[in-house]
């Protein structure tokens, strides 16, 4: 059944893509047509509509896909030249030597254009292609060890009640237990993030944005957030006023509770970590921040890529996801049209921020 309505959807797609391709082609040559009209009524510059009308190809060739638009338009073009701009006019003629032979160098030089550039625009595609092939492979070399290394942990504990299960005290069970729980969320959290990633990744994103109403979003957040650390108390700073955002909501909540998490995880030295909500012009400016060990300056280009680099792992065991969470993070604000950044604070600690545009009614934001 899947694979039936993914077989219609391609369908669908290239019938799109086929119907744009026309109305590029028609439009282009419809406007090189009119243009070379007025240059043959003013200048009757021969040189000067051939080379319009090969200008018209190349950027057919660019916003069209595959082969076929570039040589459909390089024959068009050279019928159109010998039919209105080569003598005598307006009939086709290519028994006169000089007619033939333009129309051929036109035709071969439209031809060689159009396949160029569509040979640069696959090679562009295959590089891209290529690179995102490369973050898929970091991403899958950043998480391989920290997967592993709770599931161990899991197995172990369990194993160690299971076997030893008279010979352990209750609070000796209710510690193995714990620790059960605590990798348990942690990949639970993790799961999360990578069906976020098949969610957003590739080139068909499709982020279906509702009206939310941020103080609603925030209670969400602070509730789930709270479930998992109930030891760790937030400072919430968010405006009075009304405040809708168009959004994803589940997508943007992960976002928040990505960036609450690493502040746990990874702030070392924390003492108290914020919420804060503000608005600057049409957009509501999101931050979260800590008062922890703050990050290294080495860290900040590739801090939302996926992947970081091996030094920064953890040498006792513990979970360093903190790269693949913002990762994810980075790629649900740039399917929404927001950006993330980074900022260690002078007094220590560090910011992350986001921001979104806030809804609109009747052309005006909310203020």
């Amino acid at each position: 059944m899947s694979h039936w309505l993914k077989r219609i959807e391609k369908k669908s797609k290239h019938s799109k893509s086929w119907k744009k391709d026309i109305l590029y082609l028609t439009l282009i040559l419809s406007a090189s047509f009119l243009l070379s009209l007025q240059i043959q009524t003013l200048f009757h510059a021969q040189s000067l509509i051939s080379t319009i009308f090969v200008l018209a190809v190349f950027l057919i060739s660019l916003v069209t896909q595959g082969y076929i638009w570039g040589i459909v338009s390089s024959l068009i073009s050279m019928m159109a030249v010998n039919y209105a701009f080569t003598f005598p006019y307006f009939t086709f003629n290519f028994t006169i030597p000089e007619n033939l032979f333009s129309a051929i160098v036109m035709l071969f030089v439209t031809s060689m254009t159009s396949t160029l550039t569509t040979k640069i625009k696959e090679q562009e595609k295959i590089k891209l292609e290529s690179e995102k092939e490369k973050m898929r492979a970091n991403l899958l070399r950043a998480i391989s060890h920290d997967l592993r290394t709770p599931l161990t942990t899991i197995y172990g504990s369990c194993s160690a009640i299971i076997e030893n299960y008279d010979l352990l005290s209750k609070d000796q069970q209710l510690k193995l237990l714990e620790e059960v729980r605590e990798d348990s969320q942690w990949l639970i959290r993790m799961v999360e993030n990578l069906l976020s990633v098949t969610r957003i990744d590739g080139e068909k994103v499709n982020v279906i944005k509702t009206p939310t109403v941020l103080e609603e979003l925030i209670d969400t957040v602070l509730v789930k957030f709270q479930k998992r650390y109930p030891n760790q108390e937030v400072t919430v700073d968010i405006p009075d006023e009304f405040i809708s955002i168009p959004m994803d909501a589940v997508l943007i909540e992960q976002v928040l509770m990505n960036l609450l998490e690493n502040a746990v995880q990874h702030a070392k030295g924390m003492t108290q970590l914020t919420l804060k909500v503000f608005t600057s012009g049409t957009k509501a400016i999101f931050e979260v921040t800590d008062d922890g060990c703050g990050i290294p300056k080495e860290q900040m280009s590739h801090l939302f890529t996926g992947y970081l680099e091996k030094r920064n792992t953890p040498a006792d065991g513990q979970k360093n996801s903190m790269g693949i969470g913002l990762s994810v993070c980075a790629a649900i604000l740039k399917a929404h049209g927001g950006e993330i950044y980074a900022e260690n604070q002078k007094s220590g600690g560090v910011t992350f921020g986001f921001s979104l545009e806030k809804e609109e009614i009747d052309g005006k934001n909310y203020e």
